[in-house]
């Protein structure tokens, strides 16, 4: 038995709900599990060492760094290892601001981007002086580019926009805001986390200076990921010591996570190739007519209808909230961007940002498809959320 692209059905799915969150993390793909192993057991030495031990770890540390560059269109030394797409999202911004030597540096971003990108903002504002716009989106999720240019100064030293929206799945302009990033001097950094792998990423097409890809959610292990730092960029180091990572994080590599990385990307480049997009997208549009057709007049598309990720659905339902529809819905697995305080459901930051009513956002609902998710999962999951949102 075989699953979807032929693949054999994952261990980790089998027997459980239908998993619908790959936005929040990926299964580990088998093929990258094995991978690395290798590299938790015989080759175990310091690539950075001069003896015999270090010379296949150091040579797998090479190719996982050369494919992760592959698959955004990078040179092999311009990729950075890190321990997650939060660390590199804090090396880019960070090292940004603190290179620049200026004394009030400017940083731009969004009010949609992930707290990654958000918090270390401000606490760029709390405790090195910066001063920090946040550009505002549309009802779709997208910032607009005159936006961005009246926010532009000469100050202005980054700019950090994400690629995909991890709620909604849209897709921001990038290339267009990389150039009017360039126009006033500034460098632009892209948090390509939940872009990587899911759609094609071309560094050099978009015009961005630093990019992050992050591991757990492309069918890598959590614990890994990788920022891409154009030739030329200075950026303060994230962490201080031997020199490693190009000099801006020092530690010992981890050359087995390393591996899964490199691994993950090589995958992901081949099934971009193989037209894996598509899969998902019609799986993704079956997924939402098969909802709509059973709750007639009561399924909302939440954000843009096109310009959005393959494989990411976010629906709001009326007359259910969706923390209590996901609850009805047992033989699925999916999330909501609300947050429960105290008893209290707030409703998502990203969907108020995007002016969406309470009610609506409260509402809401994210189908997140993946590698493994089938045409039998989609009616499944259908039929679930249908009976589960059914008047009582």
């Amino acid at each position: 038995m075989t699953g979807p692209g032929g693949l054999a059905p994952h261990p980790g799915l089998a027997g459980g709900p239908v998993y619908l969150d790959h936005n929040a993390t990926t299964p580990v793909d088998p093929r990258v599990a094995r991978a690395m192993a290798p590299y938790l057991t015989d080759f175990f030495g310091n690539p950075s060492s001069g003896h015999p031990y270090a010379d296949t770890p150091r040579r797998a540390l090479a190719e996982a760094r050369a494919e992760v560059a592959a698959l955004i269109g990078a040179g092999p030394g311009e990729i950075v290892f890190t321990a997650s797409g939060s660390e590199a999202d804090l090396l880019a911004l960070r090292g940004a601001a603190l290179a620049s030597g200026r004394p009030h540096p400017h940083v731009i971003t969004q009010a949609t981007e992930h707290p990654a990108v958000l918090e270390t903002a401000h606490a760029l504002a709390r405790l090195h002086g910066a001063r920090v716009t946040v550009l505002p989106v549309g009802r779709d999720g997208l910032v607009e580019p005159g936006d961005l240019s009246a926010a532009l100064t000469a100050d202005t030293v980054l700019v950090s926009v994400m690629a995909a929206n991890n709620e909604t799945g849209a897709l921001q302009p990038v290339a267009e805001l990389a150039g009017l990033t360039h126009r006033s001097g500034a460098l632009f950094h892209c948090d390509a986390a939940q872009a990587a792998g899911k759609i094609p990423l071309d560094v050099r097409a978009a015009g961005v200076d630093l990019l992050t890809v992050v591991g757990h959610k492309m069918y890598a292990p959590k614990g890994v990921a990788a920022l891409y730092v154009r030739d030329g960029v200075r950026l303060e180091p994230v962490v201080y010591g031997g020199g490693q990572e190009h000099g801006l994080r020092a530690g010992t590599e981890n050359v087995a996570l390393a591996v899964a990385l490199g691994t993950a990307a090589r995958l992901a480049a081949a099934e971009l190739t193989d037209g894996a997009p598509a899969r998902i997208t019609a799986l993704r549009d079956d997924l939402h007519r098969r909802l709509a057709d059973g709750l007639p007049g009561r399924v909302h598309l939440n954000g843009p209808e096109e310009q959005r990720l393959p494989n990411t659905l976010n629906v709001s339902v009326d007359g259910v909230l969706g923390h209590e529809l996901l609850a009805a819905a047992d033989r699925i697995a999916a999330s909501t961007g609300s947050a429960c305080h105290s008893g209290t459901r707030t409703p998502s930051p990203v969907l108020t940002a995007m002016g969406l009513a309470p009610a609506r956002a409260l509402g809401a609902v994210r189908l997140s498809l993946g590698r493994w998710t089938s045409p039998g999962d989609v009616e499944t999951a259908a039929t679930a959320l249908v009976r589960a949102a059914a008047p009582r």
